[in-house]
């Protein structure tokens, strides 16, 4: 019989109940109501009983039974060394469009694992192919009501599916739709395009086979397949051209008003690299139902833009900023991919002419780690900024007193850029000051004027006062 080897808590938080029943970090929990834990999933909803017994195994080996009485969903105040409580599934296909795929030897180990995991895609928001799912994971799902559900789907042809993902299993695991569906899971779907693969009539096939399971699947995103130059031996993938994406942003929208006059939702909406490419206007803010993908690229300008527009309106009425701020005298740089290249410098222009004392240079950075085909900001490394901006002070322009770039070139809570440089080494290399700007608009006003942010340079993490939700409330 296999021993339960529990989780092990690695932080008790004081005041809470695990204090006040006398567990610390060390102990092993092994039990609620009698049942083991498999991970997060089954942690979380067996601690929302208001009585329940948890059984845990001190360091020196002895089992302690509480008796615990609590509020309705109160936790129960512990943290495990593990997020998961369990090891996080790798992917097992292998996609003719992976990214990953076409990442550069001699990187970080962590950059090349592949996740596809459903518990990430309740957890995180992470896309998954339901080619990792198990019978019991749809049955957990399903019983829990864990939603939203994200998923990778491509194309609804079966046959297409199990070329594009390499997995024979891929075309049966569709099916997984219908038990979600039939059940009201709210789900999410992506396609990533690839050209003359699954676009044209598959495109079409997709929309109308997924348009099935609304209102439960909400929203279905069109996003182009990232190409690097690192695809010696990879399936031929070609990049779409202005006409293109023009061709693909037509069908899309050509079936959305017939899904919002049906269920209220637009449903497929084409990411924000196919207007760019295409040289077209974003769509206005209603035809994003919410921004419902917006971590997909799915509406980000269109609500920068609108954000950044309210904050320069409330500046204009004079009801955001202090009269001193009006009169501010600084000169600094913004550092960006070429597709939000354009944008960022009409923005920048704007706050100059609000604010005539700011001086802003917007830098356009290539991806010559990654190739020229790399267009998005979040991709680019520490390496290509400083060579690029390097170049820029030798040839004799002064960057000013500090380098804005977006909070997606850097890991997520580090200060460390996709090949390991730090921000610490960009800033001595350059010699300037460099801040992280979280995505929106008003946070964009607030760096240019130097409000909202600083810098915790004791373990070098960045530190944000988070004003979203509130310009949300405003």
């Amino acid at each position: 019989m296999k021993k339960n080897l529990g989780h092990v808590i690695t932080k008790v938080y004081p005041g809470s109940i695990a204090e006040e029943m006398e567990m610390e970090a060390g102990d092993v929990l092994l039990a609620i109501n009698k049942k083991e834990i498999e991970d997060v999933f089954d942690y979380q909803y067996l601690i929302k009983d208001e009585y329940m017994e948890v059984l845990i195994r001190k360091p020196d080996g002895e089992e302690w039974l509480l008796e615990i009485d609590k509020d309705y969903d109160e936790d129960l105040g512990i943290d495990f060394d593990n997020g998961l409580m369990s090891d996080c599934r790798t992917c097992t296909n292998k996609c003719i469009f992976c990214f990953i795929d076409q990442m550069p030897p001699g990187m970080r180990e962590t950059l090349y694992i592949k996740d596809d995991d459903s518990r990430l895609s309740f957890l995180q928001g992470n896309y998954i192919t339901l080619t990792n799912m198990r019978q019991q994971d749809v049955d957990r799902i399903i019983r829990m009501h864990l939603a939203p559900i994200n998923i990778s789907i491509h194309t609804t042809n079966p046959r297409l599916r199990c070329k594009m993902l390499h997995n024979r299993f891929s075309g049966d695991k569709l099916k997984i739709l219908e038990q979600l569906y039939e059940n009201q899971i709210e789900m999410n779907g992506q396609v990533v395009l690839c050209k003359n693969v699954n676009d044209g009539s598959e495109l079409e096939r997709t929309v109308n086979d997924l348009s099935k399971y609304l209102p439960f699947m909400r929203s279905v995103s069109v996003v182009p397949a990232g190409i690097t130059r690192y695809r010696d031996g990879l399936y031929p993938l070609e990049l779409y051209n202005q006409q293109e994406a023009a061709a693909v942003i037509e069908m899309i929208e050509s079936r959305q008003s017939e899904f919002y006059e049906k269920y209220g939702l637009h449903f497929i909406h084409a990411s924000d690299e196919w207007y760019i490419t295409a040289g077209l206007k974003f769509p206005e803010e209603e035809r994003y139902d919410g921004y419902i993908q917006l971590e997909n690229g799915v509406g980000m300008m269109r609500l920068f833009n609108n954000e950044f527009q309210d904050g320069l309106a409330d500046i204009k009425k004079g009801e955001r900023y202090p009269e001193k701020k009006r009169t501010l005298t600084r000169k600094l740089s913004i550092a960006t991919g070429k597709l939000a290249f354009p944008a960022i410098s009409s923005f920048a222009e704007q706050m100059m002419s609000a604010f005539p004392g700011i001086t802003v240079h917007v830098y356009r950075i290539h991806n010559d780690f990654f190739g020229e085909t790399i267009t998005v900001s979040g991709l680019i490394t520490g390496q290509d900024l400083v060579k690029q901006l390097k170049d820029r002070k030798d040839s004799g322009e002064s960057l000013g007193d500090t380098l804005l770039i977006p909070s997606n070139m850097l890991r997520t809570g580090e200060a460390v850029f996709l090949d390991d440089l730090t921000v610490s080494d960009v800033e001595k290399q350059l010699e300037i000051k460099l801040k992280a700007v979280e995505p929106g608009g008003r946070q964009f006003i607030d760096a240019i004027l130097d409000e909202t942010y600083h810098m915790d340079r004791a373990n070098e993490n960045f530190v944000y006062i988070q004003a979203y939700q509130q310009n949300k409330e405003d």
